[in-house]
């Protein structure tokens, strides 16, 4: 098996590494590919499984890395990731650790390869299979649930300012597998800011409120009905968002969305 990451390095398999992973949702998943014993290092925000992290060292967030701490840890391998880690961070631990994977998923399916990656890196070949085949039965179940017609969902992350996700994230292709679409705003970025306008409300059917990273809740959900007249709906943020693990959980929760139960 070729062993390629997401910006096209090659890595070999290596089952005695040190691992230290800045991304929350691949720590869950290495966890769950029996590599907790291998993981010295973790984010803050890193939360799943909460039995097996809380023995795994912290090295800061996503982004405020801590990086005497990690080099204090010598992990042969970095796991990070385009979207969550700031690219002048990893530079800077790559003069300390030999080995950085960089992961970035963009769809669903792209679960596969991320699992087989880290399982072929870290000589869990076997436990990524067995995942992958969950997947596949989790993926084939979401495809045969019928759908209702498509519609047009602002999905928001953040207000003060206000942004939301673009067509080009993974968010809005786990939306896609149900029929939905996030429509297009003016600002070209992944992630763009946009201000309430009658025009913008016009174009779409309803509007998401993740849970995270902006803690939005039932009371913002509310109020922001009451004011722009059309249905707001509170997500759950992990569900929609974290790939690995979690994303098997992600796909019964666009199944529930499509029976019509949207559940935060």
């Amino acid at each position: 098996m070729t062993l390629i990451d997401a910006v096209g390095a090659r890595h070999i398999p290596d089952p005695a590494a040190r691992i230290v992973s800045l991304v929350p949702s691949i720590t869950e998943l290495l966890c769950d590919l029996g590599l907790a014993a291998q993981v010295v290092g973790r984010t803050g925000f890193c939360i799943h499984p909460a039995d097996m992290v809380k023995k795994i060292a912290k090295v800061g967030g996503t982004k405020d890395v801590n990086i005497d701490k990690i080099r204090r840890l010598a992990p042969t391998h970095l796991v990070v990731n385009i979207d969550e880690n700031e690219k002048p961070t990893v530079e800077a631990l790559a003069e300390l650790v030999p080995h950085i994977i960089v992961t970035h998923p963009l769809a669903p399916r792209d679960n596969l390869d991320l699992a087989r990656l880290l399982g072929g890196v870290f000589g869990a070949n076997a436990a990524a299979d067995a995942w992958c085949t969950q997947f596949e039965a989790e993926y084939a179940a979401l495809q045969a649930t019928p759908k209702g017609p498509p519609q047009s969902m602002l999905y928001c992350i953040w207000q003060d300012p206000w942004m939301a996700v673009s067509q080009d994230t993974y968010i809005a292709r786990m939306m896609a597998e149900i029929g939905w679409s996030v429509p297009q705003l003016d600002d070209a970025s992944r992630y763009p800011r946009f201000e309430w306008s009658d025009q913008l409300v016009a174009r779409i059917d309803g509007v998401l409120l993740s849970t995270e990273p902006y803690r939005f809740t039932e009371a913002h959900a509310d109020a922001l009905e009451r004011q722009i007249g059309k249905p707001v709906h509170l997500v759950d943020g992990e569900m929609m968002s974290w790939y690995g693990s979690r994303s098997l959980a992600g796909l019964r929760y666009l199944r529930q969305i499509a029976n019509g139960n949207l559940l935060a």
